[in-house]
C-alpha cells in the first residue's frame, strides 16, 4: 500500500483516508486505538470491542433484566394509564 498523508487540524483531529477506511471496513462510531511507539511513530489499531451505539448501549446491564420494547409500545402503555 502506498504512503498516504493527512493533516492534523487545530482541534487535533485527523481524517482516515478513504482507501484505508474501506480496506479496514471502518464505519462511524468504530473505536481506534493509538499507541505511541517512539517520539515520531505510533501504532494505530482497530478496537475489537464492538458495542451497540446509542440508546441500546446506554441500557448496559438493564437490558438483561428488561425486555426491550419499541417506543410506540411505551407510549401506548403511558397513554392507557391516563384514562
Amino acid at each position: 500500500m502506498k504512503t498516504l498523508v493527512t493533516t492534523v487540524t487545530e482541534r487535533g483531529q485527523v481524517s482516515i483516508p478513504a482507501d484505508v477506511r474501506k480496506r479496514m471496513r471502518l464505519s462511524p462510531g468504530r473505536r481506534i486505538l493509538w499507541e505511541a511507539v517512539s517520539d515520531r511513530e505510533c501504532r494505530v489499531r482497530v478496537s475489537e470491542d464492538v458495542r451497540a451505539p446509542g440508546a441500546v448501549a446506554m441500557l448496559g446491564d438493564a437490558r438483561r433484566f428488561r425486555k426491550l420494547r419499541r417506543t410506540s409500545a411505551w407510549l401506548k402503555e403511558l397513554r392507557e394509564g391516563e384514562r
